[in-house]
């Protein structure tokens, strides 16, 4: 056997000793040299195992003292650390060749300078190598480049590679021994290497006995003398036990000991946490406040993926400067890292990245920043690894050769979120922004001449510059108000500058948008201001104080706010500067008094005002006008301002430690859930003391600023009383002061609305409120306020394909007054605009009409969603108030929608349309989830048909086939059918969606913005105001009808005076006469019509004859005047009679309704406030059954028919007009009008919660569990009618087959049109209306008006008064009967398999005809139609719903002729119309040419 290399040693020291020798001339020979490996590895140890020489560096260490990590400055030898890591690599590898390895024991004397490290793995195989001669235990540690890891081709997550390893450690040490146990061979090994493995000892084989126990054990003593060391000093050992501590963390499976004791490390996530614990305690030093008893949070995550293999482990930590990382390699520590640690870093990077991009828009963080403040822990296996040198400190292997590939999952990030990480990097960002903004910060220089707007003032920029005043305006507009002032103040200390809107707010801005803000620059080097400079006194500044100049309202409010906030951001102590910042008010009311004397007041505050016009204002005759905007001042009244700067400056406190937060809840956007409770704080009359010279800047913002903020929340959000907006309570108000019965165009209503009620936004905003009131398609309103006449939108688009304003009309909707009573007018307290009334507050109709047609809004902080209800079931609830029983639940309804609602919480229902399987391959789409529109599904299912860049097609065919009604067709494949259904048929189609009740917020009656919880709430809330207001409306109308009484009384007593001859009221004076009506105790009237009983001086009736006299000398135009008031005006109502009523006649009149009005008051006094309500209450029901007939019979007629030329034909084989004439048949259009079975809805299963199953439930009609039997006072109606078909499942699982839902009963067939609504039905039987139009001309008459047909067919004529059923009478129509009630009778289809049916009806009474439901079989067949039978009840209600209409006698044909008989068949030849044809469809599936 070869020596291993035994000479080597001694010829190194030969070579050192001829280096060391007296210099001679060396040859060629000389300079080149031959090393064996020992010598190169000897003569150049740090291309092996790094540097022998100390060196000193900041590292993690254990510190065995506090037994923790420490990072600290330390001089170590890297190739003593490299030989000691070989050794314990060794020990890991052999966990991958060894699952069952349990245990890793190192040894570390000092003292001795032993090192010795032990596992409990398989052994070294102990046999003869076959081809090198030698034990294989001395030919891996004895030889060099020996390895078991050359097999490139065999992937391996071990740590050695090269063949160098474990033989390094045996070359730089003065002793190695190594023993292994072989379990195979039953044998121990056991040898020893001397002198640097230049000694090899002969080894010793022993058996292994009894206990067969595998292991192999390293022991070592390193050469000190090689490192430059004498023995192991702290700084190294410490470094060692953090190594024996990687190993514990990095090895699964395998307990590791150290000098005996087992160290408490089980897994990477507790080594990780030693290195955080580590951080918090360095962090708590550096004085943060850091709690060292709470266990430390860990953004851990192990991979158990399937790219992973679960081969990788991550966690996450905040760096306190650059990017660190520890990362280990199949248990090599990578000090220097590598791609895998570069891999994970740049997913989180990115992914954080994307999230600060997207909540925080204006942060400007770069991916550098994100890094360097990122400490990333990573353990891996990588395949047959490759490193940059073979101390390994760093992988070489790029990604795709990994073996595994871990994607750093989101909830790993959200993690990372949570943590103080987003700061600390929104802090370095920000450090850094400020420095960028700095470069643009101004200068205290004499002269700007890059802002021509600004009027500079001469001593700005100069010594006096602190002196000098900058003057910010709201506008150029308002810059020419305080040029104007400048005349009178002089332009030495004053200068201006506008601002163009509103300024930035800088809290939340980027730095990116602060340098491009050109306001702020320009301020900034106006001012002479410098980025976060703090500020002690102005004396630095160009100018040394800054004026506010704004209009008097809520958006000046806004900008004085936002200069507070720019100021504080921006520039520390700045306000803290006394008398920094001021405000000019201006005026907001000037009164102008005539008379008595000319004089000008001003009023700066709305409080002010009132009180003058309340305690002052009868003395004089005066107008007035408001001044909202600076604008509305002229240059005169500017000047006059500022010659009394003290009466118009204001100033504000210096800031306070508490004004701090006020000015970040107002407008930082992380203060949002705060601000939604400041708000909600607030209490209507809160305004700022107009009488303050020194504002508290928190006395602004919780009482002026906040104004603002309430503002927008007013505009967006209805009150619970009411349920409207502002903009809408504006359009309900001005339709009813102009009193709006007949339609007119929006467009013109839009001008009347903006001019009579004070609108001051967009008119194209008020124009979409305006039909937003009067939409009516499925999914918009449950009552439309206003009347829809035009194209006002439909549910094709969401309402949004409404016409444009000029073309469509609108009217008051003959319901709004049964909800909003005229008796409650005086009640209401009004809005002022310019001093005039204008909408109420809110006002207070009989439903709480929030939840009639809900509301959705977004506001400042806050938003609502309030869903549709109703309004049968909210009467149904009222009344139980009243009762005191307890309320009953609803669920949401939407007028006309037929789809499925399913509850799933409390708070929570699901919505969904309706699906029909009509084959294996082909669905019908009949409805769709309530607010979902046709163009969106539309739109959906297109993509399905032909595909996008992400999603291949998977609808085979399409049709859309609507009618009255949804109804798209869908074809698929077998497979995706099978595909569709398990997913689900309503989530594939996006079919489902929800509703919840979590957002319902609303203002309150006392004006606060509340968050109900429960719609009963709602109602609660809305009751006890609504019944309050019931007693008053009762006390007013008792006190009007009083007053009425006085009046009517002293009237008659007046003319019965003059009568008798006992008052002489001719040739006599004012005076005179009003002093004897004084005497006669006539009371006075006030202009409110409240009679007055004191009486009034003799010298005080001469001063108001002198008022009247001047009064009356008034010109011009009066309407904006306010007279004084005089005695004379408030004797007018007798006075002022005509002559003609001081006649008997009129006395008795007079009497007699002097009883009337004391019998209505008795009356009145009768009733109970609930009293009153109830009689309202029955009133709507009415109306509301009236507005469910008309509705459904716009959403179930399909064509409405034109109205016919010259004489109607009528369906009797009259003489007079001939035989009918046949004409031929177009060729029908396939349809597929196939009924199909309705899939059922999923069942829904709560999360971690169960529930009872219940019964199998069946779909009901009615939207809610409140029956009609509960409503009282009601007429006996049918519920399911006024559903809507609309179903509410029970939260329990549904059938897998549900029974198809019946139909509306209608003479129209089924369904609601996508197109809109048809042409409104007459329904009262006025004549004079029934010529209006072509459209109106053929709608219902007498009972429904004219007949509006779908099928163009016979037009008979129906008498309405028999009480025979099951029997038509038909009779042939006279010249007079052009308003008689006439149905058209659609031919019923022949059946092949019943002979035909025919009724004979002979009475001569007038019947009514009857809406049956139409079945499902009915409406299977394309021509489809049937003859309806109107069943009379004696109480003359119909079976359906439909009120009795008595037909206008006065225009009915004659009853003394006798009514003919006909045979009605059910075949098409038994029917004559003037326009038939052959070619006409009769079903709900006609074609759609006259759309």
């Amino acid at each position: 056997m070869t020596p291993p290399l035994g000479s080597a040693n001694n010829k190194l020291n030969t070579m050192t000793a001829d280096n060391s020798s007296t210099a001679k001339k060396k040859n060629a020979s000389d300079q080149y040299q031959k090393l064996s490996q020992l010598e190169h590895i000897l003569k150049r140890p740090d291309t092996y195992i790094g540097s022998t020489e100390h060196l000193e560096s900041n590292l993690w260490i254990y510190d065995g003292e506090t037994e923790s990590m420490v990072e600290k400055p330390v001089k170590i030898v890297p190739g003593l650390f490299k030989i000691f890591d070989e050794i314990l690599v060794n020990a890991a590898d052999n966990k991958i060749r060894d699952p069952s390895m349990k245990k890793i024991e190192v040894t570390i004397d000092a003292e001795s300078n032993t090192i010795s490290v032990k596992n409990d793995g398989k052994g070294i195989p102990i046999e003869m190598h076959d081809k090198e001669g030698i034990w294989i235990p001395e030919l891996i540690f004895g030889n060099l480049l020996t390895s078991s890891n050359y097999d490139d081709d065999e992937k391996k997550v071990t740590g050695g590679r090269n063949g160098y390893g474990a033989k390094l450690c045996n070359i730089f040490s003065t002793e190695f021994t190594l023993e292994t146990a072989d379990k195979n061979s039953e044998k121990i090994y056991k040898q020893t290497w001397k002198n640097n493995m230049s000694e090899t000892g002969k080894p010793k084989i022993t058996a292994m006995g009894k206990r067969l126990v595998e292991y192999t054990k390293i022991t070592y003593k390193p050469d000190l003398a090689k490192f430059h060391m004498e023995t192991l000093d702290e700084d190294i050992l410490g470094v060692l036990r953090r190594r024996v501590y990687d190993l514990a963390g990095t090895v699964k499976g395998v307990s590791v000991s150290l000098n005996g004791t087992t160290i408490k490390i089980r897994d990477f996530k507790q080594y990780v946490e030693m290195y955080v614990r580590a951080l918090n305690t360095k962090r708590l030093a550096d004085g943060e406040a850091i709690d060292l008893e709470k266990k430390p949070t860990i953004v851990y995550k192990k991979f158990d993926d399937e790219k992973s293999k679960s081969r990788w482990e991550i966690a996450f930590g905040v760096s306190d400067s650059s990017f660190n990382q520890i990362s280990f390699v199949n248990s090599i520590a990578t000090t220097s890292g590598g791609p895998h640690v570069q891999y994970v870093a740049d997913q989180i990077v990115d992914k954080i990245g994307a999230v600060l991009k997207k909540k925080h828009k204006n942060s400007n963080v770069k991916p550098f920043q994100i890094r360097n403040n990122m400490f990333l822990f990573v353990n891996c296996l990588i395949e047959n690894p490759a490193f940059t040198s073979q101390t390994k400190e760093q992988m070489s292997t790029r990604k795709p050769q990994f073996g595994s590939d871990p994607r750093v999952p989101d909830e790993f990030i959200n993690q990372i979120l949570k943590t103080e990480f987003i700061e600390k990097i929104l802090d370095v960002a920000q450090i850094n922004a400020d420095k960028a903004l700095k470069k643009s910060d101004g200068s205290k220089k004499s002269r700007i001449t890059n802002h021509p707007k600004l009027e500079d003032a001469n001593k700005a920029g100069t010594r006096e510059g602190y002196k000098c005043t900058l003057i910010l305006t709201e506008g150029d507009s308002a810059l020419s108000l305080a040029v104007a002032g400048l005349a009178v103040i002089g332009r030495d200390y004053y200068g201006c500058f506008p601002l163009r809107g509103k300024m930035l707010n800088v809290r939340d801005a980027s730095a990116d948008q602060l340098a491009k803000n050109s306001e702020i620059q320009a301020i900034k080097q106006i001012m002479g201001l410098q980025h976060k400079k703090n500020y002690e006194d102005n004396k630095s500044l160009r100018y040394g104080r800054i004026m506010i100049m704004t209009d008097q309202d809520t958006d000046g409010s806004h900008i004085k706010g936002l200069i507070i906030n720019f100021l504080e951001t921006s520039f520390p102590g700045l306000l803290n500067v006394p008398g920094f910042l001021l405000e000019f008010i201006t005026p907001i009311v000037k009164v102008t008094i005539t008379k008595p004397r000319r004089e000008t007041i001003s009023f700066y505050n709305m409080p002010e005002y009132e009180d003058w016009i309340e305690n002052e204002s009868h003395r004089y005759t005066w107008t007035h006008k408001y001044y909202k905007g600076l604008g509305t001042s002229s240059q005169q009244e500017g000047r006059e301002y500022f010659s009394d700067l003290d009466r118009h400056l204001k100033t504000f406190n210096s800031l306070q430690e508490e004004d701090k937060g006020l000015i970040d809840l107002a407008f930082s956007k992380k203060k949002a859930d705060d601000r939604k409770d400041w708000l909600r704080g607030y209490t209507p009359g809160t305004f700022l003391d107009p009488d303050l010279n020194d504002i508290p800047i928190s006395d602004f913002i919780n009482k002026e600023l906040i104004l603002f903020s309430m503002a927008d929340n007013i505009r967006s959000i209805p009150s619970v009383l009411d349920g409207l907006k502002p903009g809408q309570r504006k359009i309900i108000y001005g339709s009813f002061k102009r009193n709006l019965k007949s339609e007119i165009k929006v467009a013109q209503l839009a001008g009347y609305i903006s001019e009579h009620t004070g609108y001051h936004h967009g008119e194209q905003s008020l124009v979409q409120s305006i039909i937003g009131l009067a939409q009516d398609f499925v999914g918009s309103n449950n009552i439309n306020l206003l009347q829809p006449n035009g194209s006002f939108g439909t549910r094709n688009m969401g309402g949004k394909d409404a016409s444009a304003a000029r073309y469509i009309f609108t009217e008051l909707s003959s319901i709004t007054r049964k909800l909003l009573n005229p008796a409650d007018d005086p009640l209401y307290s009004y809005e002022q605009d310019d001093g005039d009334n204008v909408e109420p507050t809110w006002y207070l109709p009989i439903l709480p009409m929030v939840l009639v047609n809900g509301a959705e809004g977004i506001g400042t902080g806050w938003s609502t969603n309030v869903p549709q209800y109703n309004p049968r079931d909210l009467v149904s609830n009222i009344r139980r108030l009243m009762s005191n029983e307890d309320l009953h639940e609803m669920t949401p309804w939407y007028k006309g929608w037929e789809g499925q609602i399913q509850k799933i919480s409390n708070d929570k229902y699901r919505i969904f349309g309706k699906i029909e399987q009509l084959d294996d391959t082909t669905l019908a789409i009949t409805e769709l989830p309530v607010k979902v529109w046709t163009s969106n599904i539309k739109e959906y299912l297109l993509e399905g048909l032909g595909g996008t860049d992400k999603q291949k097609p998977w609808i085979k065919d399409l049709q859309e086939q609507h009618g009255l009604g949804i109804r798209f067709i869908v074809t698929l494949s077998p497979e995706e059918m099978e595909k569709s259904k398990k997913i689900g048929l309503y989530e594939r189609f996006k079919l489902t969606s929800s509703i919840s009740l979590s957002n319902m917020v609303l203002f309150d009656p006392q004006g606060r913005i509340k968050k109900y919880d429960d719609v009963l709430d709602i109602i609660r809330d809305f009751y006890f105001v609504r019944l309050d207001f019931y007693q008053r409306r009762k006390d007013n109308l008792a006190k009007e009808i009083s007053n009425v009484l006085e009046r009517l009384t002293s009237q008659a007593r007046f003319i019965k005076l003059i009568i008798d001859k006992r008052l002489n009221i001719n040739n006599r004076k004012r005076v005179d006469l009003i002093e004897e009506l004084q005497e006669l105790n006539f009371p006075k009237f006030d202009k409110k019509g409240n009679p007055i009983f004191t009486k009034t001086k003799s010298s005080e009736i001469t001063q108001d004859e002198v008022i009247a006299e001047e009064d009356d000398d008034l010109e011009g135009d009066l309407s904006t005047v306010h007279v004084r008031e005089n005695i004379f005006s408030s004797y007018d109502y007798l006075l002022g009679m005509p002559i003609w009523s001081l006649t008997r006649e009129r006395y008795e009149k007079l009497l007699q309704q002097k009883a009337n009005k004391e019998d209505e008051l008795t009356e009145l006094l009768k009733l109970t406030a609930k009293d009153i309500w109830n009689k309202d209450l029955d009133d709507f029901l009415n109306s509301w059954d009236k507005f469910l007939k008309e509705d459904e019979i716009k959403r179930t007629t399909l064509v409405v028919p034109k109205k016919a030329k010259g004489r109607k034909r009528v369906a009797d084989n009259d003489d007079d007009y001939g035989a009918a004439k046949k004409r031929s048949k177009k060729k029908e259009e396939k349809i597929d009008i196939r009924k199909g079975d309705l899939v059922p809805i999923p069942e829904y299963i709560p999360p971690k919660s169960k529930v009872k199953k219940e019964a199998t439930p069946t779909i009901k009609k009615e939207s809610t569990p409140i029956s009609s039997t509960d409503i009282k006072k009601e007429p006996d109606i049918n519920i399911k009618k006024e559903t809507s078909n609309q179903s509410k499942l029970p939260f329990t699982k549904a059938k897998k087959e549900l029974e198809p839902e019946p139909e509306f009963k209608s003479v129209f067939g089924k369904g609601n049109t996508i197109f809109g609504s048809p042409a409104r039905a007459i329904i009262d039987g006025d004549a004079k209306n029934s010529t209006k139009s072509n459209v109106q001309s053929n709608s219902f008459s007498g009972k429904f008006d004219q007949a509006a047909s779908a099928f163009n067919r016979a037009t008979e004529t129906i008498n309405l008064d028999s009480d025979q059923d099951d029997e038509i009478v038909v009779k042939k129509p006279t010249k007079r009967a052009i308003n008689q009630t006439t149905k058209r009778v659609v031919p019923k289809p022949k059946a092949p398999t019943k002979p035909k049916k025919r009724i004979i009806a002979d009475s001569e009474e007038e019947i009514d005809e009857d809406l049956g439901d139409e079945s499902e079989d009915q409406i299977k067949s394309k021509k489809a139609a049937s003859v309806r039978k109107r069943k009379v009840e004696s109480d003359n209600d119909l079976d359906l719903d439909i009120d009795m209409v008595d037909a206008p006698r006065s225009n009915r044909a004659s009853r003394s002729k006798p009514a003919k008989s006909y045979a009605i068949e059910d075949n098409e030849d038994s029917f004559i119309d003037d326009q038939e044809s052959d070619d006409g469809d009769d079903d709900d599936d006609d074609d759609f040419s006259d759309f």
